[in-house]
C-alpha cells in the first residue's frame, strides 16, 4: 500500500488515435477513478486525480507543474503507467526506482530531479507472448473488450488496496 498519496497522475498520449490503447492505461486508470469518485466511492479518498495533458515522453513538465500547483511533494505522488514487461492482468507498485526504460517515467525523473515518487505499473504484455514481441508491436493497439474488462477489474481492486 502506498502511504499518503495526495496526487495521482495517469500517463498517456492526447488525441483520439491513442484513446483506448494499451499505452494509455494511465489515462484509463484515472478516468475509472474519477467515475468511482463521482459515485461517492469512499476509497478514492482526498487524492487529486489528473491525466497528463502531454505526450507520454514529455510527461515530466506536466507532473512538475501539478506538484507545484497543489504544493505536493514527490513522495506523495503516484504515477500510473503501462509496463510492457509485466503480463496483462498483473500490477506492481514501486517507490524510488529508475525508469526501467519507460520514457515517460524517465522524463518525470529528469524534470523532478528525483525518482522518489510512487509508480503504479500496470501490465500490458499479452499473456501468450511467445516468441516475445517488442513493445512497439502492441502498445498502440486498441484494447480488446475482453482485456478492457480485465483492466477495469484490476483498476477497482487496485484502488481498494492503494487508497484505503
Amino acid at each position: 500500500m502506498a502511504p499518503d498519496i495526495k496526487l495521482i497522475i495517469g500517463l498517456g498520449n492526447p488525441g483520439k488515435q491513442y484513446q483506448n490503447t494499451y499505452h494509455n492505461i494511465g489515462h484509463l486508470f484515472t478516468e475509472t477513478t474519477e467515475k468511482l469518485k463521482a459515485k461517492n466511492w469512499q476509497s478514492a479518498g482526498p487524492a487529486i486525480i489528473r491525466s497528463a495533458q502531454s505526450y507520454m515522453n514529455e510527461s515530466g513538465l506536466f507532473v512538475k507543474q501539478q506538484l507545484k500547483k497543489y504544493k505536493i511533494q514527490p513522495k506523495n505522488l503516484l504515477v500510473v503507467h503501462d509496463d510492457s514487461d509485466i503480463e496483462l492482468g498483473k500490477v506492481k507498485l514501486a517507490f524510488g526506482r529508475g525508469s526501467a526504460g519507460h520514457k515517460g517515467v524517465k522524463n518525470i525523473i529528469d524534470q523532478l530531479k528525483t525518482q522518489n515518487f510512487w509508480r503504479f505499473r500496470i501490465g500490458i504484455r499479452p499473456p501468450d507472448d511467445h516468441p516475445r514481441k517488442k513493445a512497439q508491436e502492441f502498445i498502440l493497439k486498441k484494447i480488446s473488450p475482453t482485456n478492457k474488462k480485465v483492466l477495469e477489474r484490476i483498476f477497482q481492486d487496485s484502488l481498494n488496496n492503494l487508497l484505503s
